[in-house]
């Protein structure tokens, strides 16, 4: 049933008025924007900057009551994530499409995806909420030519008064980029990212919206492992240069229960004698052949061309 125009937010009416809103009939799902990794913070007016979320991306619809939440592969996964569902079909909306974060913060408040992961996988959803940062479509006006400072009055304006605790605006801050990144890094955030205040939202890659991560990342082949009862304690990685694979180090945090657990049956089917790389001093651990590579970030690369502070992120695909 058709929700009357008492419930819907007076935002559409703000939003109707930007330059760039065009009358549309309600997409379907929207080839996400993604921001390109960068070295260095936009030192210049016209940024926007906001906190990178260590969670998973997911695009929310909502048409006449009924709520979608889509991966950033289009993938419908409504189901895995009912009550943010529940939570967004209370929208004053009859069409809405937004684009944000589901994530689980831990204790300090800061999101860990390892967390999320976790939920996913034992079904517990209690812990999630959702961080909307950009609005594509409200009530009969697609808002993507709309310049991203416009896109963000409204979904502010929207979103205010939402009595959902699980639904939040994903807020920004402008000026002194640099300043913003170092606090970020201070506070124990994965990074920023930063977004031209003029841009309309263009899908696939582009530099309109740029990720600056407080560590570095990398996809690194797991050489051995360090075990511990069914588990594994920590990884040892090697780095691939040329065609020669050399030791890149240790990465042994980052892991749940359960994920240690996973990598441990995944590994043991490739335990051989020998490690197949030269290993400085005298490391002990069960050596297995190359054949699955981790995620890993960290803070810098050593002179010897090992990692510090190496943190296990996910497994990484098979096409890398």
């Amino acid at each position: 049933m058709r929700r009357s125009s008492t419930h819907r937010s007076p935002a559409r009416f703000l939003a109707r008025t930007l330059p760039g809103a065009v009358v549309s009939l309600q997409p379907g799902f929207v080839s996400p924007c993604l921001a390109s990794l960068h070295r260095d913070v936009p030192d210049r007016e016209g940024w926007l900057y906001e906190v990178k979320f260590d969670g998973y991306r997911i695009q929310t619809h909502l048409v006449k009551g009924t709520p979608t939440l889509y991966t950033r592969q289009g993938h419908d996964w409504t189901h895995r994530f009912k009550p943010l569902a529940q939570a967004l079909a209370a929208l004053p909306a009859n069409g809405i499409i937004l684009d944000g974060e589901v994530v689980v913060p831990d204790a300090m408040g800061i999101t860990r995806f390892e967390n999320l992961q976790e939920d996913l996988s034992t079904g517990h959803t209690g812990r999630m909420h959702y961080y909307a940062f950009d609005l594509l479509y409200l009530d009969g006006f697609d808002l993507r030519a709309v310049p991203l400072e416009g896109r963000k009055r409204v979904l502010t304006a929207f979103l205010e008064g939402i009595p959902s605790p699980r639904i939040h605006y994903s807020s920004h801050a402008d000026g002194a980029g640099p300043a913003i990144f170092a606090q970020a890094c201070a506070d124990g955030l994965e990074g920023i990212i930063c977004k031209r205040a003029d841009a309309p939202y263009r899908s696939g890659r582009n530099t309109t919206w740029l990720k600056v991560k407080c560590s570095r990342e990398e996809t690194l082949p797991i050489i051995g492992f360090k075990p511990e009862g069914n588990r594994v304690a920590s990884l040892l990685l090697g780095r691939r240069t040329g065609d020669t694979l050399v030791y890149a180090g240790k990465a042994g945090t980052g892991f749940t229960a359960r994920m240690a657990v996973d990598l441990r049956r995944r590994l043991d089917p490739l335990v051989v004698a020998r490690s197949c790389v030269k290993v400085p001093g005298r490391e002990k651990a069960v050596w297995v052949n190359p054949d699955i590579s981790a995620v890993v970030s960290y803070r810098e690369v050593t002179a010897q061309g090992l990692l510090r502070h190496a943190v296990f992120k996910r497994v990484a695909d098979k096409t890398g």
